[in-house]
């Protein structure tokens, strides 16, 4: 089998974590400490973001859609392959060298994605732009951390505690829609959901987006 090989390290501002961006062969992975956030063989609950969100919002006609978390692209290709022409994608990624990733070594894994006209990247926490903008977006798609806890960072925690919550609800447009992507069950996180005011569904996804594989999780919290 070919070994993996470290190809870069990038530290996580506001923490002391590190990410590697490994590479076997064709295939990536980003590890934190001893956790894979992704790679890119598995691809299919982080794109099921991007389409079930899209789903709730398929009746607006310009939506404006923000996604916490690059990575490796999953979800903004997959946004991009299912949102229309019209449509506005702001992506934030806290690390810029996850971005520089994109755009070389991972270059083939993205393929045009990122000079999509629709899109547009900023290098900054995705809580500031959530902070920063209300009724701005119809859609908000967070996968920044391994589910609904900080992971990456112990700030990301203002994410999904009571008033990053309330933020996120207060910058969705009427009727938008904030999706979470998570490794696993969270029943307390269901229950914040709730207390914040968000009509909540929660989806069961495998990670191939095929038949097998390990079962990740989607919340679907539209705003009414």
């Amino acid at each position: 089998m070919i070994p993996w090989e470290k190809i870069d390290t990038a530290r996580i501002p506001g923490s002391d974590g590190e990410l590697r961006l490994m590479r076997r062969g064709k295939e990536f992975s980003i590890m934190l400490g001893t956790n894979e956030l992704m790679n890119s063989r598995l691809s299919g609950s982080e794109a099921a973001l991007a389409t079930l969100a899209a789903k709730q919002i398929e009746k607006v006609a310009k939506p404006v859609v923000l996604i916490g978390g690059l990575g490796m692209g999953f979800t903004l290709r997959a946004a991009l392959a299912v949102l229309g022409s019209k449509a506005q994608i702001l992506v934030s990624e806290l690390v810029p060298t996850v971005v520089a990733w994109a755009r070389g070594p991972m270059a083939q894994v993205f393929g045009e994605s990122l000079d999509d006209p629709r899109v547009s990247i900023r290098e900054t926490d995705v809580s500031e732009i959530i902070r920063a903008h209300q009724s701005a977006f119809d859609a908000i798609l967070l996968d920044v951390d391994n589910g609904p806890e900080g992971l990456t960072r112990k700030s990301n925690d203002a994410l999904y505690n009571a008033t990053g919550l309330k933020l996120a609800r207060m910058a969705l447009r009427p009727g938008g829609a904030l999706a979470v992507w998570s490794s696993g069950n969270n029943p307390a996180f269901t229950k914040r959901l709730r207390a914040a005011g968000f009509d909540v569904n929660e989806v069961n996804v495998r990670a191939t987006g095929k038949g097998g594989g390990a079962r990740h999780v989607i919340w679907i919290a539209r705003k009414s």
